[in-house]
């Protein structure tokens, strides 16, 4: 079998493993305070080439983005982001859990419109009862989208004007950055990031890591007793040296940029052998994750020989179904979908 379930399916790169085991029985501070940590963050700063920032390190997506979302709200604040936002759909409620409610908008190839967000934003300043209901208190995007699609520069310095004049913070969800960043598409690079956003993260789950995600606050702008909020989130780890040690090796000669790249490389692949076997696409995708529509029939087929996701059906004959690359994607598993499908 041959596995597309996702991009985290595969354990670490070999150098965090390495370096894992070689720092094992070093003795380190806790709490975040670790040399490899510490390491971590400068290399962070000068690959994106901006020292006003502030950077911690946390375990995973769901618990990043409940994290920094509670410690920017005020209690009768909401995130403000679109439908098929992460935060909306594949979080089972972990915003809402402290109070804070979703306002989800309408989505546009996968991605929150200006225009929408306008329309949402005038329509609730002009609302009498606007006191009664939950107040937009931030914005969340993710890059790149749940649909593997990507915003562009003009984009995104789009929304983050409306935020900046809304009082808004913008915080985009990371936990494929390295995939969209490598994307042949994207038109911007980590530094130019690190400006049009008030926080972000950095996905290492999915990008190589065993675990870990690097939350970065964009101005030296942390919210007030963030720290305290990790370790009220119960996301504050004690051998902070476990993700120090993984992003210290990730931020080293380029490495993150590097094996993300290897992602996009195979589903430049990917997207060539579907094709080829006949596949159409639910909708174009220029990062790690690819959406096909496959007859009923050819899926129950593939199942025998392919780990991949059933999406949702498309209509009474066709599902459609994701296949991801990853870091870790092999020539050799390309190989073999490509005898499978064609």
């Amino acid at each position: 079998m041959i596995d597309f379930e996702c991009d985290y399916n595969c354990g670490a790169h070999p150098l965090i493993i390495e370096n894992l085991v070689r720092t094992n029985e070093t003795k380190s501070r806790t709490y975040g305070f670790d040399e490899w940590s510490y390491s971590a963050k400068e290399k962070i700063k000068q690959a994106a080439n901006n020292n006003d920032l502030e950077i911690f390190f946390l375990n995973g997506g769901t618990q990043t983005n409940a994290t920094v979302i509670d410690s920017f709200l005020k209690g009768y604040e909401g995130v403000v982001t679109n439908d098929c936002g992460h935060i909306n759909v594949h979080e089972a409620g972990a915003i809402e859990a402290f109070g804070h409610k979703v306002i989800a908008l309408s989505s546009h190839n996968g991605k929150l419109n200006k225009k929408t967000l306008e329309n949402f934003l005038d329509e609730f300043h002009n609302d009498e009862s606007k006191d009664h209901v939950a107040q937009p208190g931030m914005v969340y995007i993710t890059f790149p989208t749940e649909f593997g699609t990507i915003y562009s520069k003009q984009e995104i310095e789009n929304i983050y004007s409306i935020c900046r004049q809304n009082d808004l913070p913008l915080y985009i969800d990371g936990a494929r950055l390295g995939y969209g960043l490598m994307s042949d598409e994207c038109d911007f690079d980590l530094s130019w990031l690190t400006y049009h956003c008030d926080c972000f993260y950095i996905g290492g789950t999915k990008c190589g890591a065993l675990c870990g995600e690097a939350v970065v606050f964009t101005h030296n702008n942390a919210p007030k007793g963030f720290f305290s909020n990790i370790k009220r989130h119960g996301a504050l780890n004690a051998k902070s040296r476990l993700i120090g040690v993984q992003f210290d090796t990730l931020f080293t000669d380029n490495l993150y940029f590097d094996i993300s790249k290897n992602a996009i490389d195979m589903a430049k692949r990917l997207k060539d052998i579907l094709q080829q076997a006949g596949f159409k696409f639910y909708i174009f995708s220029p990062t790690n994750q690819q959406f096909v529509i496959i007859p009923n029939e050819k899926v129950k087929e593939l199942e025998s020989q392919v780990v991949f996701t059933h999406w949702f059906p498309f209509d009474a004959d066709n599902f459609v179904c994701r296949f991801v690359t990853s870091w870790a994607t092999t020539k050799e598993e390309m190989d073999e979908l490509e005898k499978i499908l064609l």
